[in-house]
């Protein structure tokens, strides 16, 4: 298999086990196969689990009365929910080495054609979510021909249309004014809550899938006699994740209303559905197919990509396309927190967070290494950021001159990971 074809993800992934060694993989030999892996520059999302699990216990440490109790933790899952939609799908133009300025008020955008048919309008609102995820791939459709076809580099086509992206919100909604999403769906993606036994259900289920699936595609490369996880470490991963999502479950399942008696509030947000499902949905895109390869292959290396036969023109349109179809699901998400849209509805700082969010969670800048997970991890990190600096009654300042230290320790982080994966003949 040459490298055109193996997606180069980052990570603690278990594997270079065949099956001739099965028995003889231990806690030991996996604990020495991932230490080898971080040395040799190869430490995927490391450093954002490793903050994201400090900041917790910091902020758990300073405000034990208020930062981990369910209702906060409810609110910081649905006010991350946005930026972390719009982050996976800036992975898709990260991947290629590119970026896509104009996300946030695509995002913005394709809310207000949402509301503008839903609302202004009166159409249904199937019809009015099909007008705004078309707007979002038309919009990165016309970007990635740009960038594809004239070669004309992404910063400058992304940052004319962030422009003019703002101008066109500005034109649907009205200066100063907002347009109201009407009560029901469109309101309850980012503000309902599961009903508690559903949550459960969910939980068990795609658990399940999750180890059984993983158990035979494992079995499967072994058959094969390719390199596979250790189950050891098929076990250890099932057990823990399993671990932690019944306990958000449990938790998330108490109730967390002020007055319960007035309106009971418990069950997990209805948003986890659209984040989770995403996820799975992406990463076998990437993982598991054909065009997800060649991504990967475009982003390592474009020529070599073009000479091995990959249309690497379409490969970076298609990606633009995603991105725009992304921004419009987290346009939509940021509308249904707010109940609307306005003409800063994907602006000022949602961008950035987006960008920050994938960088933060092991997604490369330069290119060809990054997975839908790192957008998730570096969303929650800002979010816990963002969450504890407000409960310890920090200014908007400190928060922005934090997340920006962050980001630019991530971004150190993955060029010496570079040079060392480089040094060692892993990159």
């Amino acid at each position: 298999m040459t490298a055109v074809d193996t997606p180069q993800t980052s990570g603690p992934a278990g594997g270079g086990s065949g099956s001739a060694d099965i028995k003889q993989v231990g806690p030991r030999e996996i604990v020495h196969d991932y230490l080898v892996k971080v040395r040799g520059g190869d430490i995927g999302s490391l450093p954002a689990v490793l903050g994201l699990l400090t900041l917790i216990i910091l902020f758990s440490i300073l405000r034990p009365d208020s930062f981990l109790t369910s209702l906060n933790v409810a609110n910081l899952i649905n006010q991350s929910a946005a930026v972390v939609i719009l982050s996976m799908g800036l992975v898709f133009v990260l991947l290629l080495g590119e970026i896509d300025l104009a996300a946030g008020y695509t995002a913005g955008t394709c809310a207000g054609v949402i509301g503008w048919a839903a609302t202004n309008q009166g159409w249904p609102v199937p019809v009015a979510l099909l007008l705004g995820l078309v707007a979002g791939v038309v919009i990165g459709a016309v970007m990635g021909s740009l960038v594809a076809y004239l070669g004309i580099p992404s910063f400058v086509v992304t940052l004319a249309f962030f422009l003019g992206l703002a101008g066109l919100l500005l034109r649907i909604v009205g200066n100063g004014k907002t347009i109201s999403y009407p009560e029901g769906f469109l309101i309850d993606i980012n503000n309902a809550t599961l009903p508690v036994w559903l949550g459960w259900a969910a939980a068990i289920v795609g658990l399940a899938v999750y180890a059984g699936s993983r158990l035979l595609g494992n079995l499967r490369r072994r058959r094969l006699e390719l390199a596979a996880e250790p189950l050891l470490l098929w076990g250890l991963k099932s057990v823990v994740l399993a671990v932690l999502v019944l306990a958000a479950v449990a938790y998330l399942s108490q109730e967390r209303a002020i007055n319960p008696a007035f309106r009971s509030l418990k069950g997990v947000p209805a948003i986890v559905l659209v984040v989770v499902g995403l996820l799975v949905l992406l990463t076998l895109l990437l993982n598991r197919t054909r065009w997800g390869r060649h991504v990967y292959a475009v982003g390592g290396n474009a020529e070599a990509a073009r000479r091995a036969g990959i249309n690497v023109v379409w490969v970076k349109v298609s990606c633009f396309m995603l991105t725009g179809a992304l921004a419009a699901v987290a346009g939509l998400t940021l509308a249904s927190r707010n109940n609307g849209v306005t003409g800063e509805t994907g602006g000022a700082n949602t961008l950035l967070l987006a960008v920050g969010a994938a960088v933060i969670g092991g997604t490369s800048l330069f290119g060809g290494k990054g997975r839908m997970v790192d957008a998730i991890i570096g969303g929650l990190l800002i979010a816990v950021i963002q969450n504890g600096l407000l409960i310890l009654d920090q200014p908007a300042n400190i928060f922005q001159m934090v997340t920006g230290g962050v980001l630019l320790l991530a971004a150190t982080v993955d060029a010496v990971s570079r040079r060392r994966s480089a040094a060692t003949g892993r990159g």
